[in-house]
């Protein structure tokens, strides 16, 4: 990631999306903060490089009063502290552009509306035994000579998280009326904070620490053992599995099993043993009956009831998380299929034998070809559920104990013309000249998911009967197309074109004044001269929120569109609709 500058722009883009997607989560999840921290960041300014800077910009513009600010804190508290006779030193630090970004991202707020674009740190020298009793008197203080908002406390002091890291935080109203994130942990849990695994198994002795990443690996080699599905599917099994932030659930006697976030019921089922899981028809959560489907939260006490006549159903995959139970109900749905398909068999044999030839391998495979399935198992499965009735068998041709199909083999013509039939049409907006590597004039299709215009930042991605389909790079499904398939990924910019219009959308919120949509109206069509497909405006207890679909030449129009309506009088925010959620 430190020497991507040097690298092709697909390449940044590549790489950044798989540090994104794997490499960040599985340091986040081994407690490498530094290192997770350094990798989003270095991502972020490929993927995002306008935002990084503009970040890092207004970081560095806003440094001094940062400091001052820290100071002007910190001071009330280290007097305390020192009164206490506790040894602690207390610092600020500044938050990661990364995590800085994703703040004003899920908030929708604005930089300067950032409030813990710092965090105030005290690290105390504590004896093992004292450890939680200093912290908790330490928050005592912090507490008492600033406000704290009571939904902010987090206390992975008694409940660490399971990647080891122990601290308390708390979010208080300090000077000027900004809330601050004050963290409070002894230098023993700073150096797992800073050191993740490796300071652990330098503890694990004294306190059985260890045991947990024990656990996580050992269930990862199994994983890993077991692994039959195509690397793609493990590696989304792989991150949904391991890589994501964990919950404690409680079985009825008490005993703590750790899962992931996401996780149903019947996860729980499978994580105590495989019988279990394929047996189970509901859960008992916290003493209520609910569906085996039903999500799990941390502190949740789970009984699993089950029942002979149970059996592995496919719709189980959609719901489930965890690597172990997908693994088991696949192992299960394939010994049920054998079952079935031994029906299948005995009736494909009869036929064949009607024919006067002999079930054998090559019979078998020219039926398996000519339905397209994948193997011989499949073939009988669908015939003893009935998918297929064998009819077609009247036109094989019969060469002494042989069968042959006949040609040509069904469904190749529809597959021949499908391909030509999608580019031949494709929308007009298709058609606007996209340049690749050399140049040639490429027909692609604009991905839905992130509406890219001209002047996006966009990568080209090759689609299997679609052709080429344009994503913007910040589209939310790119980190995953880059990280999994990058081997498809093309490198394309735009072409100067100003005959074609594109749709895109805006979000207006503001308040609701007398003209306020005349206002809007009057910009978009008159001044800006701009084409309004569709509008529709709520009003609501003093404010109105706005949401209008237009089509624009380029990026630069919708950019400038943007800035004329913020300045608008009572405008609060106007957006660009950054995905599908266009309204129709």
């Amino acid at each position: 990631m430190r020497t991507l500058d040097s690298m092709k722009r697909e390449k940044q883009l590549k790489v950044s999306s798989e540090t994104v997607y794997i490499y960040a989560p599985l340091a986040h999840r081994m407690g490498l903060y530094t290192i997770k921290t350094e990798m989003e960041d270095l991502a972020m300014k490929y993927m995002e490089p306008d935002v990084y800077k503009d970040i890092a910009r207004k970081l560095a513009e806003t440094k001094k009063e940062r400091a001052r600010f820290i100071n002007e804190f910190i001071k009330p508290i280290k007097d305390k502290v020192e009164k206490a006779n506790l040894k602690a030193e207390v610092y600020g630090r500044p938050k990661s552009i990364h995590s800085i970004w994703n703040k004003i991202k899920k908030k929708g707020v604005e930089f300067e509306e950032v409030y813990d674009l710092f965090a105030i740190r005290i690290i105390l020298d504590s004896s093992p035994e004292k450890e939680k009793e200093d912290c908790w008197k330490v928050y005592s203080i912090v507490s008492d000579e600033y406000n704290p908002s009571p939904e902010r406390l987090r206390d992975w002091l008694s409940n660490p998280k399971s990647n080891g890291y122990e601290a308390l935080h708390t979010t208080v109203m300090g000077p000027m009326g900004r809330w601050v994130e004050v963290q409070i942990r002894t230098k023993r849990m700073n150096e797992i904070a800073e050191k993740g695994l490796a300071a652990h198994w330098k503890y694990k002795e004294d306190s059985g620490e260890g045991d947990r990443f024990d656990k996580w690996f050992q269930q990862i080699r199994e994983v890993i053992g077991h692994q039959e599905s195509d690397s793609i599917d493990f590696l989304q099994e792989f991150k949904t599995s391991f890589l994501v932030d964990e919950i404690f659930v409680y079985t009825p006697k008490g005993d703590v099993k750790m899962l992931p976030v996401g996780s149903t019921a019947l996860d729980f089922a499978f994580s105590i043993h495989s019988a279990i899981g394929v047996k189970t028809i509901g859960a008992k959560v916290n003493h209520k009956l609910v569906p085996i489907s039903h999500k799990l939260h941390s502190g949740d006490q789970v009984e699993i009831i089950t029942s002979n006549k149970q059996k592995a159903s496919e719709d189980w995959l959609s719901f489930v998380v965890t690597s172990r139970a997908k693994g088991r109900i696949r192992d299960a749905l394939k010994e049920e299929k054998k079952k079935v398909a031994d029906e299948g068999k005995y009736a494909v044999q009869r036929k064949l034998e009607g024919l006067g030839v002999s079930f054998v391998q090559h019979n078998i495979e020219e039926l398996v070809h000519w339905y397209k399935l994948p193997s011989n198992l499949d073939l009988f499965y669908q015939v003893a559920i009935k998918n297929i009735d064998l009819k077609d068998l009247k036109d094989f041709k019969v060469s002494g104990d042989k069968i042959e199909a006949p040609k040509p083999v069904r469904h190749l013509p529809e597959k021949h013309e499908f391909v030509p039939g999608q580019v031949h049409h494709a929308k007009k907006d298709a058609e606007l000249i996209i340049f690749g590597e050399s140049s040639d004039k490429i027909v692609y299709n604009l991905a839905n998911c992130c509406k890219p215009i001209p002047g996006d930042d966009v990568f080209g991605f090759v689609t299997t009967g679609k052709g080429l389909t344009i994503h913007r790079t910040n589209c939310p499904n790119a980190a995953k197309l880059l990280a999994n398939y990058g081997h498809r990924v093309v490198k394309t910019k735009w072409a100067k074109n100003k005959e074609i219009s594109f749709l895109t959308g805006v979000k207006i919120i503001g308040l609701d004044d007398v003209g306020v949509v005349n206002k809007i109206t009057n910009l978009i069509s008159g001044e800006l001269k701009l084409n309004i497909a569709a509008m529709t405006i709520e009003a609501k207890e003093g404010l109105f929120r706005g949401n209008i679909k237009l089509y624009v030449n380029d990026k630069e129009e919708l950019d400038n569109l943007v800035q004329c309506l913020y300045n608008l009088p009572g405008i609060e925010s106007v957006e660009r609709y950054d995905m599908d959620d266009v309204p129709s």
